[in-house]
């Protein structure tokens, strides 16, 4: 069933009048990446036109920007058994005529997400990367920033990050906390989720 799931969502054409008409003018490619056995979830925005290219997901320098705040390598990272990574929208949304990034379409969740959430039992650990994610998962009222600063209150199943990218190294920059509080506790809990998975205890 995982595997007939994986083939209808790669063979997903509903957005393609829509991506037809962006900046990009490009045909969907979504990009699928998880596994049933997998107990950490990443759920970020879209795919980027990089990832668009390449299929694989963070494929990019917000993925290098990723793997290094959860502290994972590349091999480790990209381990569907292990992982899973479920954007808010499959599939590279395009850019606007001023060639900034589109939001992921809202059809994307609504006709996936439920399933894929049934075939994904064993997530114990929930990476939650950036608005779009933090409100779909978390139901979130606030922005980015407050809360992901609210961490705490989310125990250890859920941890909201900003997004990766290049773009918020300013943000960064003004907000030490998340450097010196929030990426500590995510390497631990990762790693101990990874490890707990690698043992099978």
């Amino acid at each position: 069933m995982q595997a007939d799931l994986k083939s209808e969502i790669r063979a997903c054409r509903l957005c393609a009048q829509r991506f037809a008409q962006t900046a990009t003018a490009h045909s969907p490619n979504p990009v699928v990446w998880f596994d049933p056995s997998a107990r950490i979830l990443i759920a970020g925005q879209a795919p980027g036109a990089r990832v668009h290219a390449s299929g694989r997901p963070f494929s990019d320098p917000s993925g290098d920007r990723l793997r290094a705040w959860l502290g994972l390598s590349e091999a480790a990272f990209y381990d569907q058994q292990r992982i899973a990574i479920v954007p808010m929208a499959f599939c590279f949304p395009g850019y606007d005529d001023a060639g900034s990034d589109l939001p992921p379409p809202r059809i994307c969740a609504a006709q996936w997400h439920e399933r894929v959430a049934d075939v994904l039992p064993n997530v114990e650990l929930k990476i939650l990367v950036g608005g779009y994610a933090q409100r779909r998962h978390l139901g979130a009222k606030t922005g980015v920033t407050e809360t992901v600063a609210n961490w705490r209150a989310f125990g250890n199943g859920v941890v909201p990050l900003p997004h990766p990218s290049w773009r918020n190294t300013g943000w960064l920059k003004k907000n030490p906390w998340f450097e010196q509080e929030v990426l500590p506790f995510v390497r631990q809990r990762v790693a101990e989720v990874m490890d707990r998975d690698t043992d099978g205890t």
